[in-house]
């Protein structure tokens, strides 16, 4: 069998093939593709050469089809409708698609804004499906290997060169959760009263100084870290019924004294309080021009606001 060579073949050339095998008239195909009599004539030339066979031949009537032309002609629309379908642009319905977008993140970023979202997906989009992956060790790891859509993180990239797309979602200061009975509970904490303070905290990266131990560093201080838990979810059973002061990210601080009467929240000190920690919504370029992706990030900061 001849193998055939597609680069050489002109696709604009299949679309006049269509219309001279439906018409099996010249000029009639002019007509309908706007093209001059001559110009169909050299196409069919050209596509006499290309299926090495003469497609239309002159009868007493007019012109008829080949017999390869006739087998042809069973297939060439289909065929047509797949390249159509192919370079048209992907539409995404919501309300019909079944696909599942993957989020990865750490416990308090997905428990804080993804269950907005899980309610907005079961009204908006009833049959796809959510999964919330674990975070890593190097959180921008899973987008990387295109592991789930999206990631969802306070922590910025580490090296530029790969730095992913970002929507900023969220930012805040931080505040103090402590035990009501803590002795810093009942008056206001001051720089050296809160560096005195006994703390725990959560060791994300398992490395190097924590943010508010950068901050308290300027003023020429350092807090007593007795305690260091690698999730936020455990945060309240350890600060209640001790001494303990854990500063975390302000809507945390406030969903876990409003879940445990226990416990209270305190306002840092202005010389503390630094810069807004800051949340954004990562994703990769293969994703970018997804339909999907493209949707969740159009309508992802309306849900967490609402």
């Amino acid at each position: 069998m001849r193998e055939v060579n597609l680069r050489s073949i002109d696709l604009n050339l299949l679309v006049v093939l269509q219309v001279l095998l439906d018409t099996q008239h010249i000029s009639r195909a002019a007509e309908q593709l706007h093209m001059s009599q001559p110009a169909v004539s050299r196409a069919l030339q050209r596509l006499r050469v290309t299926f090495s066979d003469p497609l239309l031949v002159r009868t007493s009537h007019g012109y008829d089809l080949t017999e390869r032309a006739r087998s042809i002609q069973s297939e060439i629309g289909s065929l047509l409708q797949q390249v159509r379908q192919l370079v048209t642009p992907p539409v995404f319905d919501p309300a019909t698609s079944r696909r599942c977008l993957r989020i990865t993140g750490m416990d308090f970023e997905t428990s804080l804004y993804l269950p907005k979202l899980t309610r907005f997906l079961h009204q908006q989009a009833p049959e796809m499906s959510l999964e919330i992956l674990r975070q890593r060790d190097n959180p921008f790891e899973r987008i990387d290997k295109g592991e789930c859509h999206f990631l969802l993180s306070g922590m910025l990239p580490r090296d530029e060169k790969d730095h992913p797309y970002e929507l900023l979602l969220d930012s805040m200061h931080s505040a103090c959760v402590m035990h009501r009975d803590n002795p810093l509970a009942d008056k206001p904490i001051t720089v050296d009263s809160y560096a005195a303070a006994l703390h725990g905290i959560i060791n994300i990266t398992g490395s190097g100084p924590g943010h508010m131990d950068q901050i308290l560093g300027r003023t020429g201080r350092q807090r007593k870290i007795v305690l260091r838990l690698a999730s936020f979810i455990s945060v309240g059973d350890f600060c209640d019924g001790t001494n303990l002061v854990f500063t975390l990210p302000r809507r945390l601080a406030e969903r876990i004294t409003n879940e445990r009467r226990s416990l209270v929240m305190r306002e840092l000190p202005e010389e503390l309080r630094g810069d807004q920690i800051r949340f954004y919504l990562y994703w990769h370029s293969r994703d970018h021009h997804d339909p999907m992706c493209q949707w969740i990030r159009k309508v992802l900061p309306a849900v967490l606001v609402s």
